[in-house]
């Protein structure tokens, strides 16, 4: 799959082309390492707080609430077992991690096949740089008018990126910007675009080859 991809400057001119070479891309496997390494993300984002007591927690119950017999009912021991109001909770839940280990085979594939699928979309743009002189929110909308993916929900991967890019995107709600060495499975299947700078997809080229 030789594909060249164009370059695009701050002010939407094309500048050059990125080669994708096919070591780049895989499209016949990876769908299980995507569908694991997004349920291993989910996951690791659940607080893991959920808390309940036993009836060994329950304040009071030392007494035996009645006589074992005669009285025609139901023998108890302690009013805290769950079976009373107030009483302890049976197989609740208790703080807990749900981490989910992923090994690095598994995620780079997982991004191989993520990034192939957007190439397939064309839903990959590059950009040689993005240095805003002025952190304005229009600045950074203009950009994406410019490219033509300004109504869609954009991920831009960049190696680093200034305050005034950075604040430029924050009252973008469609806009998620991040440095390439954090990003992950889950966050490109959400975005219908991804926007590199050409350093940055050279990083991430460097990391799933």
């Amino acid at each position: 799959m030789n594909k060249n991809l164009k370059v695009f400057s701050i002010d939407g001119a094309s500048v050059g082309d990125f080669a994708i070479q096919d070591q780049w891309i895989e499209l016949k496997k990876g769908e299980q390492a995507v569908q694991d390494v997004v349920v291993a993300y989910r996951a690791g984002l659940r607080a893991g707080t959920a808390s309940t007591k036993t009836r060994a927690m329950v304040r009071g119950g030392g007494a035996k609430p009645w006589r074992q017999k005669g009285t025609g009912r139901a023998r108890a021991g302690s009013l805290r077992s769950p079976v009373f109001v107030g009483g302890g909770v049976a197989w609740g839940p208790h703080p807990r991690t749900y981490f989910k280990k992923v090994n690095k085979k598994v995620r780079k594939l997982a991004l191989k096949r993520a990034f192939s699928e957007k190439i397939n979309e064309d839903a990959i743009f590059i950009i040689n740089s993005i240095e805003l002189s002025e952190c304005k929110t229009k600045s950074f909308v203009s950009i994406l008018e410019k490219l033509g993916i300004n109504d869609r929900k954009v991920l831009v991967a960049v190696k680093d990126y200034s305050e005034n890019t950075l604040k430029a995107s924050a009252n973008l709600p469609n806009v998620l910007l991040m440095k390439v060495e954090a990003m992950n499975v889950y966050q490109m299947l959400l975005c219908d675009a991804i926007l590199f700078t050409e350093e940055a997809i050279k990083e991430f080229v460097a990391k799933i080859n």
